[in-house]
Order: C-alpha cells, then sequence, then structure tokens
C-alpha cells in the first residue's frame, strides 16, 4: 500500500513506489487498466511527467497505440505547446510537441495519482489546443478530498484506489 511521505514541507504526498516494487501488484494494476481500454476506439495514449510513463509506457505498448509524453517545460526538444496551472504547492507549466496530434485525435490522459487536478486539466487543456479529445483520464490513485474529479467535469475520471486524506 502506497505510504504518505512529505517531500515539501507541509506538503503530503503518496509514494507509488511499493506498487512498482510489486510484480504482482503492478501487473494487476497495469492489467486493470488495459482490460478498461482494449476495446476503445483510441489513437494515442498521453503519460504526464514523469510517474505517468511508468504505466504509461507498459499501458501503449499492450493497446498498440502511440505514447504521446507531456512534460515539464524545457524538456521536450521540438516545437511545443505549452500550459500553465496551479499545484498544491507552486505554479508549473507543462508542454506537448506541436505534432503529437492530430485535430480529432482520441486520447487517454494517464498518470500515478491526481489530487487537486491541476496537472491533468493543464494535459486536457494541452490537447484542446491542438485540437485533440480528451475521451478520459486515468490514475492509480486518487485523492479524494482534494476534488480534482470535480475539476475535471467534464472529462471522465477512472481510479484504480481511491483515499481519503485521513486514511494511512
Amino acid at each position: 500500500e502506497p505510504l504518505w511521505t512529505i517531500p515539501k514541507s507541509g506538503v503530503r504526498f503518496r509514494d507509488i513506489t511499493p506498487l512498482l516494487q510489486n510484480p504482482e501488484s503492478f501487473r494487476f494494476g497495469i492489467d486493470r487498466l488495459y482490460q478498461r481500454y482494449q476495446n476503445t476506439e483510441l489513437d494515442g495514449l498521453v503519460a504526464l511527467d514523469a510517474r505517468g510513463f511508468l504505466f504509461g509506457s507498459t499501458l501503449a505498448y499492450l493497446l498498440g497505440v502511440p505514447l504521446i509524453p507531456v512534460r515539464k517545460t524545457g524538456k521536450l526538444p521540438a516545437e511545443t505547446v505549452s500550459t500553465d496551472y496551479q499545484l498544491e504547492y507552486g505554479l508549473n507549466s507543462l508542454e506537448m510537441h506541436v505534432d503529437a496530434l492530430d485535430e480529432a485525435t482520441r486520447v487517454v490522459i494517464i498518470d500515478d495519482l491526481i489530487a487537486t487536478g491541476g496537472t491533468m486539466c493543464a494535459a486536457v487543456e494541452l490537447i484542446s489546443q491542438l485540437g485533440g479529445e480528451t475521451i478520459e483520464c486515468a490514475v492509480i490513485i486518487e485523492l479524494v478530498d482534494l476534488d480534482g474529479r470535480a475539476k475535471l467535469s467534464p472529462v471522465p475520471l477512472y481510479s484504480l484506489v481511491s483515499f481519503h486524506e485521513d486514511e494511512a
């Protein structure tokens, strides 16, 4: 089970490394995501920097769709589109290559966790800027009390595990 950690003063995070270190648990999570999307008409899988890459690359491979990375500013080599967003602990920005998708490209966004929804909403905005369609967002862990799901609406959110603030 993921544990609370505090890498930034005053902000609690869920640690997914126990899931990554347990092959059976990792396989279970990937299998659940694969089963959810295997019959969905997808043109690509958008993975968020950086822990979304861990799940997104495996899932994109299994689904036979391109992996589209969304990265923090300055990490992508070609021309990009970008957007700024508010985090629980500050301001940040994300980028995507301008040629990452075409108009009407249907994608699912994947990340390890959703808290306030800022990162996920920024990714939806990038996809929209390029004319793509986000059909769903998927995460391993949802921190329910931070209300990220509501901020994503009308884009649906699928989470494998949900936690409330007071749960250990």
